[in-house]
């Protein structure tokens, strides 16, 4: 059995490996309600661009400020600190392990958002948010193979699965859906430096969240 680091391979690998179809022309509003933003969520989320941008006005933002200064209170904003969300961090989570064949993919993502609904059988996990955050100038293109790898495990738990990579300006989500073959749909990328794009992005954070 030869085991793979998740952050070594390509795309073109994931697609082999995992029997995934990229699919494009993905839109948020089919599958997301996006309210309008209120005043205070408005101020809030120009704060935390007019504090990322200062990291950036001064060098690179590495990984660590990425996650404390843009992802950690975006998802405050959007909600996911509320009570029935579990947030888990990497040193918290389990490596994740993927089969293929005769090939294991092996890694661990930086943060999983947890959803616990009320069913029939009683609380049950959901992972609806994974975060796999780069540095500030790296693209988002390059956690993509990682990103995905990590989501695909998820398609056993549940039919779709959302997920997100960021270097702290950009934003890429993919939404994710069991088949055959599974496929995954680019979302249009957003940005936390433009104010149009900003004020989305919150809109499909609490979209994703509820």
């Amino acid at each position: 059995m030869t085991t793979l680091q998740a952050s070594n391979i390509s795309l073109k690998e994931v697609h082999h490996l995992l029997g995934l179809k990229r699919q494009y022309n993905g839109s948020f509003t089919p599958l997301l309600s996006l309210e309008p933003l209120t005043e205070v969520e408005q101020q809030e989320l120009r704060k935390i661009r007019d504090y990322f941008e200062n990291y950036l006005d001064q060098n690179k933002a590495s990984e660590g400020q990425v996650k404390l200064v843009a992802i950690s209170p975006l998802l405050r904003l959007a909600g996911f600190f509320a009570d029935g969300i579990e947030i888990k961090v990497e040193e918290g989570i389990a490596r994740i392990e993927v089969q293929s064949e005769n090939i294991t993919i092996s890694g661990r993502f930086d943060i999983l958002a947890i959803k616990q609904e009320q069913s029939a059988t009683g609380n049950q996990d959901f992972w609806v948010l994974v975060i796999e955050s780069k540095e500030s100038l790296a693209s988002t293109i390059a956690g993509l193979p990682q990103l995905l790898t990590y989501a695909y495990s998820s398609l056993e738990h549940q039919p779709t699965v959302w997920g997100l990579v960021t270097n702290g300006a950009s934003y890429q989500f993919i939404y994710m859906q069991q088949g055959n073959p599974p496929t995954y749909q680019y979302m249009p990328e957003l940005n936390l430096l433009n104010d149009n794009s900003l004020m989305q992005l919150l809109q499909v954070l609490k979209g994703i969240c509820k």
